[in-house]
């Protein structure tokens, strides 16, 4: 008769090391003489609704296939099955004998309401349920409690609650054994793209592998740059470079491929044998920060992905034109900046944080005026890095409905990308219909004479969209939705 099992089940944490649910679930399984079982559940509700990119699929593919690759190396493999957790897990307590199941603790309000309907089944089933926190540096009631029970709404605040708090705690290592699975009947491969509906035919070159694997060697290859690890600002990087101006570890954090936890604490190491090293809010410990600010707020404000029934957030009457939401999102919009940022949004999942913030201001307080709902919906579905909290929270900040309240202090879709790209050579990459347009007039060449455009071989109105709104007008004037 085969042992009982010990189930850890992957979501966020697709990753070995800094897995402290994992460990328990090994120290439980290897004491109780039980085997191990890595599950990993696909949800048919999301590989149905659309809300996932293609890009995502496959990083996500990527991280489920490094997860696997790396725990066979440890004698054991990753087992992926379908069906709502709500449904799989209690067939998988019975079929298996299941005595714990362990994970990685999650703050979403879909996930929290979703875990506890699975606690509450396991328990009915004598099964006994552990979660960790490790995918936020603190543990967010621990920052929540810091501030006398409520969430800060200031990034200041929340490093005055870090300092008060101290470093969070070291990473865990990875564990080097892991108890046997042995040998469940069924089919538990990782999905192939084409059982996610994705045509990997129609996907572009793959910039960002996703797993643990990759994710750890970027780390290294920016942790290899000291100097400029102590000398990050953000606002100085460059939104616009043909090659990305950050670390890009984004998408890896936000699945868990690598931990924050790991990256705080390698960055501590740098900083220390350094001595000289920016600070919060530019540093890179400041990105963490940020992160960790909004996850804190996100995890116990109401709603906070609308604007409705949200109490921070301010109540604009925006605007609803979907032919304009459509043009922002497909890269159509006539501001070559804009479409060149939304084109590679679309093309590689990845765009830069700067980029962010002038595509989400043109399409909310700057120019279009539509509510910053609607972009969020579009970054959840192409963004490689989305994330419940941060995207909510920066669309927020970003429309100038929370944490951040100068509505008229507009990006320009002409000026901001010259600053750091004169020759638009970032447009003509990834607009190359416009390659050969003189520099002059690359960022608005509805204003090339017409013999130029004939030249260039792409006629504004017929090759290339005319502007939807005019910049000049609709940002000097008053909103139209106040």
């Amino acid at each position: 008769m085969s042992p009982p099992v010990v189930i850890h089940w992957f979501r966020k944490g697709l990753r070995l090391h800094d897995n402290p649910a994992l460990l328990k679930a090994v120290d439980y399984a290897t004491q109780s003489g039980y085997h191990l079982r890595p599950v990993f559940i696909l949800d048919p509700q999301f590989t149905r609704s659309g809300r996932v990119g293609a890009n995502r699929w496959r990083f996500l593919v990527g991280a489920l296939s490094d997860l696997d690759s790396s725990l066979q190396l440890l004698g054991s493999r990753l087992l992926v099955c379908r069906g709502s957790p709500e449904t799989v897990l209690p067939q998988l307590i019975r079929e298996w004998d299941v005595r714990r199941i362990t994970f990685e603790t999650d703050t979403e309000p879909y996930a929290v309401a979703r875990d506890a309907r699975v606690a509450q089944l396991a328990r009915e089933l004598s099964c006994a349920v552990t979660s960790v926190t490790s995918h936020t540096l603190y543990e967010p009631a621990q920052v929540l409690a810091a501030n006398g029970g409520k969430p800060p709404l200031t990034y200041q605040r929340m490093v005055t609650l870090v300092e008060q708090l101290g470093a969070p705690v070291a990473a865990e290592p990875a564990p080097r054994s892991l108890p046997p699975p042995g040998q469940p009947a069924g089919h538990f491969s990782v999905p192939s793209l084409a059982e996610l509906g994705v045509d990997a035919e129609q996907l572009g070159e793959e910039l960002y592998p996703g797993g643990e694997t990759e994710g750890l060697a970027r780390l290294e290859r920016a942790l290899a740059r000291p100097d400029w690890v102590c000398r990050f600002e953000k606002p100085k990087t460059a939104p616009n470079s043909l090659q990305p101006s950050t670390t890009v570890l984004s998408p890896y954090v936000k699945f868990g491929c690598v931990s924050a936890r790991l990256f705080y604490h390698r960055l501590a190491d740098v900083y220390g044998r350094r001595g000289n090293y920016t600070r919060p809010p530019v540093s890179l410990h400041g990105q963490l920060l940020w992160r960790e600010f909004f996850y804190v707020v996100g995890a116990n404000t109401p709603n906070f992905d609308r604007m409705e029934g949200n109490a921070i957030c301010r109540q604009i009457p925006w605007i609803e034109n979907e032919e304009f939401l459509k043009a922002w999102s497909e890269g159509r919009t006539g501001y070559p900046w804009i479409d060149a940022v939304m084109t590679q949004l679309r093309q590689e999942g990845w765009i830069h944080h700067l980029a962010r913030h002038a595509v989400a201001c043109f399409l909310t307080r700057g120019d279009l005026f539509i509510s910053w709902e609607h972009g969020m919906k579009v970054f959840d579905e192409l963004l490689l890095d989305a994330d419940w909290s941060l995207n909510a929270a920066n669309w927020m900040w970003l429309s100038a409905s929370a944490f951040f309240h100068q509505f008229f202090r507009v990006y320009s879709p002409v000026a901001f990308g010259k600053k750091t790209d004169p020759n638009g050579d970032y447009i003509k990459k990834y607009l190359p219909k416009l390659r050969k347009y003189p520099s002059q007039y690359i960022y608005e060449p509805w204003k090339a004479p017409i013999a130029t455009q004939k030249a260039a071989g792409c006629i504004v109105g017929r090759d290339y969209p005319k502007p939807i709104v005019d910049h000049d007008k609709v940002s000097d004037s008053e909103c139209p939705a106040l």
